[in-house]
């Protein structure tokens, strides 16, 4: 059984790992695997807000306009469209989009979105924002319970074999490479700033970022029904949670993300995005706190009922970022979008 850390990226630790050498997990789980040419990725969220009830024209206008740049020379490995509305109930649509080479990121930037805070779409309906990640391979972990891609898994080179560190409280950290000489604790607090019409976010260090995802759409009959009635419900819950009452937990901003198709069809994915002050921060709500002890036990209980047939695919990827790896820019957004809650 291999360890989630690379090789190439196995360090004399100072720090120790939650497990004893021995340690052998529950269940098979993997993750990604990058070339070591690959330094940095870029996860960029693209954010559009619109008030709900323009959403019918709007839509098709910016699934449009986006599918168009995103597919441009120079474009993501892979992106996805995701919805939800927010505690404002606008309509916010996120193009979350993945590129290995941070260089060829800002060459597209440049070409295709430069005026991204600026009215991109010509309508003062509209609002747009940018809240990115640069992360060093060294800053984010993932995690796969099936073999299908998702996130930044696309631009992986392979998936590792069954590895150990995953099944216990500490693992996210322990998957982490910098965990082995680092704490990775929170320093300093993001604050909000005015250029002009645009109002940016100034980064703290080790802000910590998750995506955490389901899929149901293999799932049929009863893995279905039971997902849908007794797993989803408590999901959601805890996600609203940490929209509305997150600050309590250090959590700034939390979304519960519908996928999109092209065409603006719902498909049978979700995921939870999650700006969090600090790792510790996301480590002491997945362990303790009730909501997520709820959706902790839901989704055991499907697991031990359908064992090895279950059909349902789950997945995470967290990051820590450096403060000179973040950037959070938004235009004529209202005051709760993202980390402008902050301000």
């Amino acid at each position: 059984m291999e360890s989630a850390i690379p090789k190439y990226l196995k360090q004399q630790r100072t720090r120790s790992r939650s497990i004893k050498e021995d340690f052998q997990p529950p269940y098979p789980a993997t993750v990604a695997r990058f070339t070591k040419d690959i330094k940095n990725v870029v996860m960029a969220y693209f954010g559009v807000q619109f008030p709900k009830e323009h959403a019918d024209v709007l839509t098709p206008l910016v699934l449009k306009e986006m599918g168009i740049k995103l597919s441009k020379k120079l474009g993501p490995a892979h992106w996805d469209i995701a919805t939800y509305e927010d505690e404002e109930s606008f309509v916010n649509l996120l193009f979350i989009a993945y590129w290995d080479q941070p260089s060829n990121y800002e060459k597209w930037y440049i070409a295709n979105v430069s005026n991204w805070l600026n009215n991109p779409f010509n309508d003062s309906l509209i609002g747009t924002f940018l809240e990115e990640l640069t992360p060093s391979v060294e800053r984010f972990e993932t995690l796969y319970s099936s073999v299908v891609s998702d996130g930044v898994d696309h631009m992986s080179s392979e998936r590792s074999s069954p590895m150990q560190e995953h099944g216990y409280w500490g693992s996210m950290r322990d998957r982490i490479p910098l965990s082995q000489t680092d704490a990775m604790d929170a320093v300093g607090h993001p604050q909000v700033t005015e250029v002009g019409l645009i109002k940016k976010v100034l980064p703290q260090q080790n802000l910590c970022l998750i995506r955490s995802g389901q899929d149901w759409t293999m799932t049929c009959t009863d893995q279905r029904k039971m997902y849908l009635e007794e797993v989803e419900p408590v999901l959601s819950k805890g996600m609203l949670f940490l929209r509305d009452e997150g600050e309590s937990v250090d959590c700034y901003v939390n979304r519960y993300m519908k996928i999109l198709d092209s065409n603006g069809n719902l498909m049978e994915q979700s995921f939870g995005m999650g700006w969090w002050r600090s790792l510790e921060a996301l480590e002491k709500w997945s362990k303790s706190h009730p909501t997520h002890v709820a959706i902790f036990g839901a989704a055991m209980k499907y697991l031990n009922k359908f064992s090895s047939d279950a059909k349902l695919t789950l997945y995470h990827e967290v990051s820590v970022a450096d403060k000179t790896e973040q950037r959070f820019e938004y235009y004529n957004c209202h005051s709760k979008t993202g980390m402008l809650k902050l301000a």
